[in-house]
């Protein structure tokens, strides 16, 4: 069963979220440190000790405010502090426009739900001083912006993120993601997040590689219609895979057969890509990514300590 969407000529500002929740949740994130987000967050992906280990060479990305000074001076070129413990870890997010997402039964679309996400996953990472990256792929275009540190550099690219046009409904529907590429933007062992809609379908052919090189995790938006049709309804539903406005009866045996199917498939490829639990999450469109978000991040801590 193809992914639905809204009819072609609604208002694409209705589509997107505003900038201003860049605010709104930097803000919340600063209310609830205490809840141990953060710290979750870091013990899952990259913890940063504190004791001096040696100094090494300055590379483009590092922390300004690592720079030794004094050896820098001494050798003519910029040198840093590099601690015990500390991991070179980016997290590198893919973000896969993908027009399917622009659904949404109760007001609030996918795409909606996976922008707040990448959001907050990318101010979490800027207040733990990590590198932040960002791959922007839809069905006619991607950009990128290869992992660097710092709030602003961090939210430059949230904005670019939460002011893309979303892909128009009566163009191509591919998503070619180009996996070759983002295999040589970050460094080995970085945090690789994939944010789309993992429709059923066949594996990434680099894929294997991919999940060798980085620390992978999914993150897929659920509408209620995903998990169940509503009954006995006769709907007018845009199908931007095949094109087409499709008269959909959902009280009908075999429209719910077929709905069943690819609920079922869906999953099945979701699991295939992220075998382990704790390395796939989906987030519904009518509940609170912020909540779901710290239940990820306390479930991945907890099966880390675990050794899981």
């Amino acid at each position: 069963m193809s992914a639905l969407a809204p009819i072609p000529g609604a208002d694409p500002a209705t589509l997107g979220v505003s900038p201003s929740l860049l605010a709104h949740l930097e803000w919340r994130l600063r209310q609830s440190v205490t809840t141990m987000l953060t710290g979750d967050y870091r013990s899952v992906f990259r913890g940063r000790g504190m004791e001096f280990d040696q100094v090494v060479k300055y590379a483009w990305g590092d922390d300004l405010r690592d720079i030794d000074w004094n050896v820098t001076a001494r050798l003519g070129e910029p040198y840093r502090k590099k601690f015990v413990e500390e991991r070179e870890v980016s997290v590198l997010l893919v973000f896969e426009d993908d027009p399917s997402l622009q659904f949404g039964s109760a007001g609030r679309t996918r795409r909606d739900v996976l922008l707040e996400l990448a959001a907050l996953i990318m101010l979490i990472g800027s207040f733990n001083r990590d590198r932040i990256g960002l791959l922007y792929v839809s069905p006619t275009d991607f950009w990128l912006r290869r992992p660097v540190p710092g709030r602003d550099a961090t939210l430059h690219t949230a904005s670019m993120l939460l002011g893309q046009a979303p892909p128009p409904l009566d163009g191509p529907s591919v998503v070619n993601i180009p996996w070759r590429l983002l295999s040589r933007a970050a460094s080995r062992h970085s945090v690789l997040a994939w944010l789309g809609p993992f429709a059923p379908g066949p594996e990434p052919e680099d894929w294997r590689a991919i999940s060798r090189r980085y620390q992978t995790v999914g993150f897929r938006a659920d509408d209620p219609w995903d998990l169940e049709l509503p009954a006995n309804e006769r709907l007018s539903v845009f199908d931007p895979v095949a094109g087409q406005v499709t008269e959909l009866n959902t009280g009908s045996a075999a429209s719910r057969a077929a709905h069943a199917e690819w609920t079922a498939s869906r999953e099945e490829h979701f699991h295939d890509l992220f075998p382990l639990v704790r390395d796939r999450q989906p987030f519904r469109t009518d509940e609170s990514v912020f909540d779901a978000t710290v239940d990820f991040f306390h479930r991945r801590a907890r099966a880390a300590a675990a050794g899981r």
